[in-house]
């Protein structure tokens, strides 16, 4: 059964709770159901990194909580080039593991306060949104779960340039 969502991409499958619960890949890129929000399910998806954070922050030393971002990247990779591929649509926006990854890598160099997270969020997703070159160009061309993944770093790679940018103007 071919199926469209609200952006005109033709599913194979129309993603639910069903859907969420038959794979684990699926599970996870969904963002554990954050991406089954029916409006912005990147920005829940960015939002559910929140309390992963603040539960790995002050149990993972630094060293541990980058290996940990590391192998959460290339599963990542993995869950999100299974469900893309079920889905028949490689970066589905409902698949927001991504964006988790990479809102965890901006929170693990976020200084403390919660203007400092909230700025934090809103660059992350200024630039996962606007994607501006050379975001737009691997979004646009690297393909599966790699691309998935990648164009999410580099969004949070510029949010955390901002950030450094601003820390050091204050």
């Amino acid at each position: 059964m071919i199926t469209s969502d609200e952006s005109g991409h033709e599913l194979k499958i129309k993603p639910g709770l069903k859907f969420l619960f038959s794979h684990p890949a699926h599970f996870l890129s969904f963002g554990f159901g954050s991406g089954l929000a029916r409006r912005a399910p990147g920005t829940f998806g960015t939002l559910a990194a929140y309390p992963i954070y603040w539960y790995l922050a002050p149990r993972l030393s630094d060293n541990l909580f980058i290996l940990f971002l590391i192998f959460a990247f290339f599963l990542g990779i993995w869950a999100c080039g299974v469900t893309g591929r079920k889905l028949g649509v490689a970066d589905y926006g409902g698949i927001v593991w991504d964006e988790i990854v990479a809102m965890l890598l901006v929170l693990f160099f976020t200084p403390q306060g919660w203007y400092w997270s909230l700025l934090a969020f809103i660059l992350f997703r200024f630039f996962d949104i606007v994607k501006p070159p050379p975001i737009r160009h691997f979004d646009s061309n690297w393909h599966g779960g790699l691309g998935v993944m990648f164009d999410d770093l580099l969004a949070a790679g510029y949010a955390l340039l901002c950030m450094a940018a601003i820390k050091t103007l204050l």
